[in-house]
């Protein structure tokens, strides 16, 4: 009798939602950055599925995004599409308030490319890190008394400011779904594949559909640069630390890479936090801030900013703002609240820093005798 009563107890537990057997995870689930979408984040990708769907359909697909996108173009040294302005936006509030050191700009998503050395009139040599505007187009304006963030930013005054979100490179719509396309119906620009929101000011509201090159900063400015840090997986204290380690030889055994005594006992007897021990490296957000642009190209939208410690990988994705630092701050007015983009005849090439020499000027010169 008994064995029965445990054995309908045992079938009501696992029939029963409520009684779970319940997973207990182990430390190291919170030592590394877990993925955390966006609020208006969709999935982009479709399942990787046969749609059953013809070759003669594929070709009038394509046709249709041409005609109605524009075809494959190569603008600016990066792989879009002719924009074509599809439907006549509502018009953003543009504020004729002149600026104020403590206007909130817009910001822009660029591509680190690579790193360059360039050199002062003065002989030095500096370190420059090459960033690639691709493809920027404003999608979307919410001002400041619609703009309700799910996940709180860390900005002071989040009531006073509004939110532009801002697209780059387009890509092919027939690759993405319909509710993640639905997102630029209202912009007029094709469908990209990275999206970013900005904190800005009202008088810094930009149109949707507006696009955004280099020219919005200056030469001679200085930004902040955020990205995400080069992932190296789970490192010891030698790489990740730089630890020097124990000695090579005189009676060491399994101990050439090791941290050694991290602390002693008794009282005190754990381990402190922040103590620097093996674990996860890399894979941080992480923001380089007063970084100077000597040199910017109009041509293919690329900018020279100091140093080479800029966060991320080579062609990974970076986040480029008007400092916040006080004393790097702009003297004079950018332009606000954007550069709109000029004939190609008026705008330069190239535009140096007034302290970075340009190899393509003449340096020795004759003069008739």
């Amino acid at each position: 009798m008994l064995r029965t009563v445990l054995s309908d107890l045992a079938r009501l537990r696992l029939s029963g939602g409520a009684c779970s057997v319940t997973q207990v995870r182990e430390k190291g689930h919170l030592s590394r950055p877990r993925l955390r979408n966006p609020y208006w984040f969709i999935r982009q990708q479709r399942l990787q599925t046969d749609d059953q769907v013809t070759g003669e359909n594929r070709s009038f697909i394509k046709e249709v995004i041409h005609d109605t996108y524009g075809t494959p173009a190569l603008i600016k040294g990066v792989q879009t599409y002719e924009q074509k302005q599809l439907i006549k936006t509502d018009e953003a509030p543009i504020s004729t308030e002149p600026w104020t050191p403590n206007v909130r700009r817009c910001g822009l998503i660029a591509r680190k490319i690579g790193q360059y050395p360039l050199w002062l009139k003065n002989g030095e040599r500096i370190r420059t890190t090459l960033l690639q505007v691709v493809d920027n187009h404003v999608i979307k304006y919410i001002p400041p008394e619609e703009y309700k963030p799910t996940h709180q930013p860390n900005v002071k005054n989040l009531n006073r400011y509004g939110c532009v979100l801002v697209g780059a490179e387009s890509t092919n719509p027939a690759l993405l779904t319909k509710e993640y396309c639905g997102i630029f119906r209202d912009s007029g620009v094709m469908p990209t594949k990275n999206l970013a929101r900005f904190i800005v000011s009202p008088q810094a509201a930009l149109r949707p559909g507006t696009p955004l090159n280099v020219g919005h900063f200056r030469v001679g400015e200085f930004v902040d640069v955020r990205g995400k840090t080069v992932y190296h997986g789970f490192q010891g204290v030698v790489k990740r630390h730089g630890f020097k380690g124990m000695p090579a030889s005189h009676g060491v055994t399994k101990t050439h890479r090791r941290p050694g005594n991290i602390g002693g006992g008794g009282e005190k007897g754990r381990v402190w936090p922040g103590t620097k021990l093996p674990g996860h490296m890399g894979n941080r957000w992480r923001i380089s801030k007063g970084l100077r642009i000597w040199r910017i190209n109009t041509k293919y939208n690329v900018m020279w900013v100091q140093g080479s410690a800029v966060p991320g990988s080579t062609n990974g994705l970076v986040y480029i703002y008007d400092t916040i630092l006080p004393l790097r701050k702009p003297q004079e007015a950018p332009p606000l609240p954007t550069l709109y983009e000029q004939p190609e005849d008026e705008a330069p090439d190239d535009i140096w820093y007034e302290q970075v020499h340009n190899f393509k000027d003449e340096t020795i010169s004759f003069k008739p005798e």
